[in-house]
């Protein structure tokens, strides 16, 4: 039964240093150009759909087997819905969070969730900020120590019956 114990023990005492090996490649300070579709659902109305373009910030550490992370964007859409009337465009939206995830593969896998804030425009009338929280889920893929891409869901939902589905990709860096 020891010869048992003793195995497990310096089983796992190798295999620690070999997971912290994985999340290596994502961890640290990272940024990322984000690129993907953006669908904006307004209770009543069509659903405009549009190109979402902008930029992330993260900043992402090992805790044991999982990688955690905080993380913030900005982006902005060209979706636009035109009801009887001016024209109503999606403008940009903020984001700060957090993730969690595991290696799986030669990939992180890790879901999101945070606070988001959207505005909106109608023309001549000014704009209206939303706040909202939002969920996602998502895959990174390290490309070599310092760059990365990744694909990733997030579905964000707003007061005053707005909500959006986003497909996302991204290119970015670590330091």
């Amino acid at each position: 039964m020891k010869k048992y114990v003793l195995a497990a023990a310096l089983a796992a005492g190798f295999a620690a240093p070999a997971m912290a090996q994985d999340n290596a490649a994502f961890t640290g300070l990272r940024v990322e150009a984000l690129l993907g579709y953006d669908n904006v659902n307004v209770s009543g109305a069509k659903n405009p759909d549009g190109v979402l373009f902008g930029v992330g910030v993260g900043y992402d550490m090992a805790l044991g087997g999982l990688v955690v992370g905080l993380e913030a964007d900005a982006t902005d859409s060209t979706a636009k819905l035109n009801v009887v009337g001016p024209d109503v465009e999606s403008d940009r939206d903020l984001y700060v969070g957090g993730r969690i995830g595991t290696v799986v593969g030669s990939g992180l896998l890790y879901v999101k969730a945070g606070y988001t804030n959207a505005r909106l425009e109608q023309d001549g009338f000014g704009g209206t900020n939303l706040d909202g929280v939002r969920a996602g889920i998502g895959y990174e893929y390290a490309l070599s120590a310092k760059t990365f891409v990744k694909g990733e869901y997030r579905y964000s939902n707003y007061e005053a019956g707005l909500s959006r589905n986003q497909a996302v990709a991204a290119f970015g860096f670590r330091f």
